[in-house]
């Protein structure tokens, strides 16, 4: 199991794969889209549909989008945690929406 962890970790996360070394968080993103239509054409062809290549690809986009952001949330609030604080907007101190 640790070893399906570790292959899972080295290519989809970003913090332990050779994508690391890129200290550019769009540019990594748009790495991770790029190979994720690589693989969706590739699988697609190999299968010879190319009704399966639209839906892979726009899985594909969808999916590395979602993490893309989680990925720059998560990096956001460890090192500017004050960009969360509130701010006026929603509901006021006491609960009340302003």
């Amino acid at each position: 199991m640790k070893l399906l962890v570790n292959i899972w970790d080295f290519i989809f996360n970003a913090d332990a794969s050779p994508l690391r070394h890129i200290p550019d968080m769009s540019t990594r993103h748009y790495v991770f889209q790029a190979l994720g239509f690589m693989w969706a054409v590739a699988f697609s062809v190999a299968i010879a549909s190319y009704t399966f290549l639209a839906i892979s690809i726009v899985g594909h986009v969808v999916l590395i989008g979602a993490l893309a952001i989680t990925a720059s949330t998560y990096t956001t609030a460890s090192l500017k945690p004050s960009l969360f604080k509130y701010a006026g907007w929603g509901r006021s101190k006491d609960g009340e929406h302003i």
